[in-house]
C-alpha cells in the first residue's frame, strides 16, 4: 500500500503535464479541476513547434548535452581509473578533494564559475555552456568505485604484454564499465538537458537559448503565462530523457547496484 500511494504520488505530476498540454488556457485556469482534458487540443503543441524556433533550441540542447556526456564519459573514466589503479603522489587527497567537492552545493561555485568564464570570453558561447561540466565530481566516484572492483590481474597481465596504460584503459577497463558507463550518461544527460540557470546567465543572446530556457521565457511573454505552451514545451523536453533511460535501464539499475559496493 505504501509503495503504490508513493507510486502515485510520484508519477502524478508526470501525467497532469502530460494531460494538460492538451488542454486549452482556459481549462488549465478553471476553478474546476480534471485530470483528462474535456475538450482535447492541438493548439499548444502547434504553437510550440510554429510560434517558437523549436528546431534550434532543441539542437542548442542537443549539442550541449551530447557533448557534457561524451566529455564526462571520456575524462571521468579517466580520473577514475587512475585514481582507482594507478600509484602517484597525492592520490588520496585529490580523491578525497573529489568527495569534498560532492558535498558543496552548486551555488557556491556558480559566481566564481561565471567570473572565470566571462574573463576566458567564452560567454554566449558553446564551449561557456559546455566546458565548465566536462568532467563532474560525481562521474569521477562513479567510475572510481567501479573501476576499483575490476581484478588488478588483468591490469598486471597487460602491462607484462607491454600494452601502455591508455590501451589497457580503452581495451581492457572501459569494455567492462557498461554499467558505470550507462549511469553515468544518464545522470549526465538528464542534469545537462534539464539546466535552467547557466544556460540562462552564460547564453545571454535567443540563438544560444536551450529549450529549458527558451520555453520558459517565451511562454511568459506578455506578462502573462502560457501554461498551455509550457505544459507541451515541458512534455517535449522530458521525452529524450525517458527514452533515454529505457534504452539504457537495465545498466543504469546495475550501475546504481554495484557502484557503491566496490
Amino acid at each position: 500500500m505504501a509503495l503504490s500511494a508513493t507510486l502515485i504520488v510520484t508519477v502524478f505530476p508526470f501525467v497532469w503535464m502530460i494531460t494538460g498540454a492538451f488542454k486549452p488556457q482556459r481549462e488549465i485556469l478553471s476553478d474546476e479541476v480534471t485530470l483528462l482534458p474535456q475538450q482535447p487540443t492541438l493548439d499548444n503543441f502547434h504553437d510550440l513547434f510554429t510560434r517558437v524556433q523549436f528546431g534550434h533550441y532543441f539542437l542548442n540542447s542537443s549539442v550541449v548535452a551530447v557533448s557534457v556526456v561524451l566529455g564526462n564519459l571520456l575524462f571521468c573514466t579517466m580520473l577514475g581509473y587512475a585514481l582507482a589503479k594507478l600509484e602517484f603522489p597525492g592520490r588520496r587527497p585529490l580523491f578525497g578533494l573529489v568527495m569534498a567537492m560532492l558535498t558543496v552545493p552548486t551555488v557556491v561555485t556558480f559566481i566564481p564559475l561565471f567570473v572565470l568564464v566571462t574573463k576566458m570570453g567564452l560567454i554566449n558561447t558553446y564551449r561557456g555552456l559546455i566546458l565548465p561540466f566536462l568532467a563532474a565530481p560525481l562521474g569521477v566516484f562513479i567510475m572510481r568505485q567501479f573501476i576499483a572492483g575490476i581484478p588488478d590481474s588483468l591490469i598486471e597481465a597487460a602491462r607484462m604484454d607491454g600494452a601502455g596504460e591508455f590501451r589497457i584503459l580503452f581495451t581492457i577497463i572501459v569494455p567492462l564499465c557498461g554499467p558505470a558507463l550507462a549511469t553515468l550518461a544518464i545522470l549526465q544527460f538528464l542534469s545537462s538537458w534539464n539546466e535552467f540557470l547557466w544556460p540562462l546567465v552564460a547564453g545571454q543572446t535567443e540563438d544560444m537559448y536551450t529549450l529549458p530556457v527558451a520555453i520558459a521565457l517565451i511562454s511568459a511573454g506578455s506578462n502573462t503565462v502560457n501554461y498551455g505552451l509550457l505544459l507541451a514545451g515541458a512534455t517535449v523536453v522530458v521525452m529524450p530523457v525517458l527514452a533515454l533511460f529505457l534504452v539504457l535501464q537495465r545498466y543504469f539499475v546495475q550501475g546504481i547496484a554495484t557502484t557503491g559496493t566496490k
